[in-house]
């Protein structure tokens, strides 16, 4: 199926707006893409009428031009006839927000819709769903504006069963400054299924890593996804509900997926090299990570520079418990660094790995230590502790190091607290595609996506 009406549509059709409640769905879906994006956008009721001085059409066949995608939020006993004229009509695609499906015993009903697009290879997303947000592009949500917190356009595509879990998601890539390409939520995923995007943003040249929130699959279709992640050539990182018996249960009534068995599925991602995130701090770590490092591979050797002693010892410990290396240095080593550091921090700086500069280094130090370490054999990727408000230091610093990993390309990880006096700084970092975390903890987790047993 050709999945590109669904992410790309010139036109849009909102069908089953209320005349009386601008809260509805579909009154929310409608107004928001008709005053934001740049599709054109048509209402459907059978009463007609108006809406923000555009014409409501009483039937789909009624809409002057071809129609790339209908957004259907009706009754769930009516959806199957609506969805008939969608394809009478010639319509390309459809998101079905309306729910009572099969998470609401009714499977027949949900087979029955199913069924009737398969024959015609019509591809729809739902039912019981948010469908998809792409960036400047389209917004499916039934959510309003003010209330959503967006990310900005980027390379990360997220395919999630829930809709409350990618919103969230979404909130957070924000937050850590991750652009997103697309994000889909499939809710029952009645036709199309996690297979079926991941094979569409495989192909999609605007996609670099592909994350993936799943509660359960069909029988036997756990092993056939994990083959096609690691055979699609991006990254894909993969968090996965039902992970006790209870989630389990939970998973079954929220969406009708069966969790499946848990060990089995992480054992074959495991297996398969498909990254797993265990929780949402490590899906949005890794997808950082991978981001701006879709194809660096690392052995696992990481090289700590910090302005701060107890900064270091923290990310060692982080380190050694996610299965780094932290390797010593030699003396000749230590001696040759020691030459290049400033006179005022030569002979306080501690030159093991992690590097202690101080507090009283200067800009100066971070580099040469950065590019000392870039020189190394035993070190593949760097863990960069940088504290902004340490007086010798710039809020150029960031877009300074960068410029080291852009000549030599080892991996570097930058930790810098989160907050808006910082953002210059962590600005020089990401426009340089170099991932910044807001924690420690979160910076090793970056560093892990791209270690050579984890990738896909």
């Amino acid at each position: 199926m050709n999945l590109d009406p669904l992410f790309h549509p010139r036109s849009l059709a909102v069908i089953g707006l209320s005349s009386s409640n601008d809260a509805h769905p579909a009154n929310v879906i409608f107004t928001k893409n008709l005053l934001r994006y740049p599709a054109r956008v048509y209402g459907i009721n059978p009463k007609g009428g108006t809406l923000f001085d555009q014409t409501i059409h009483t039937d789909i066949a009624l809409i002057p031009e071809k129609v790339d995608l209908a957004v259907i939020a009706v009754r769930a006993e009516l959806v199957n006839d609506v969805l008939g004229r969608c394809i009478a009509a010639g319509v390309e695609s459809a998101v079905i927000i309306s729910g009572g499906f099969a998470e609401s015993g009714r499977s027949e009903l949900q087979e029955e819709l199913a069924n009737m697009a398969r024959k015609v290879d019509f591809p729809f997303v739902g039912p019981n769903c948010l469908g998809i947000y792409a960036p400047g592009i389209i917004d499916t949500f039934f959510l309003p504006s003010e209330r959503m917190v967006q990310p900005s356009t980027g390379d990360v595509a997220i395919i999630s069963q829930s809709g409350g879990v990618l919103v969230d998601l979404m909130v957070k890539f924000a937050e850590e400054g991750i652009g997103i390409s697309s994000a889909v939520s499939i809710g029952n995923k009645a036709l199309l299924r996690e297979i079926d995007f991941l094979d569409h943003f495989a192909a999609d040249p605007k996609t670099r890593v592909i994350a993936l929130y799943i509660e359960g699959f069909a029988e036997g279709e756990g092993r056939t996804f994990v083959k096609r992640a690691k055979e699609c050539g991006k990254p894909v990182v993969v968090m996965k509900a039902g992970r006790t018996e209870a989630g389990g249960q939970a998973v079954s009534s929220h969406t009708a997926s069966l969790a499946g068995n848990y060990r089995v599925f992480s054992a074959a991602l495991d297996q398969f090299g498909i990254l797993e995130a265990k929780n949402d701090l490590e899906m949005v770590s890794f997808c950082e990570g991978l981001s701006c490092y879709p194809t660096a591979r690392t052995t696992g050797k990481i090289g700590i520079i910090s302005g701060s002693g107890g900064h270091g010892a923290l990310a060692v410990d982080a380190c050694l418990n996610s299965g780094f290396s932290v390797p010593h240095l030699s003396e000749p080593v230590k001696e040759g660094l020691r030459e290049k550091l400033s006179d005022n921090i030569r002979a306080i700086a501690a030159l093991n790995n992690p590097v202690d500069l101080t507090g009283s280094a200067m800009e100066h130090d971070f580099v040469v230590a950065t590019e000392y370490f870039s020189t190394l054999a035993d070190i593949d990727c760097l863990l960069l502790l940088l504290l902004p408000y340490l007086p010798g230091i710039s809020s150029d610093i960031g877009a300074r190091l960068s410029q080291i990993h852009r000549k030599t390309g080892k991996p570097l990880v930058a930790y810098v607290p989160h907050v808006e006096k910082y953002q210059m700084l962590i600005e020089g970092f990401a426009l340089n595609r170099v991932p910044v975390a807001s924690s420690i903890e979160s910076a090793v987790m970056m560093a892990s996506a791209i270690r050579k047993e984890t990738p896909c």
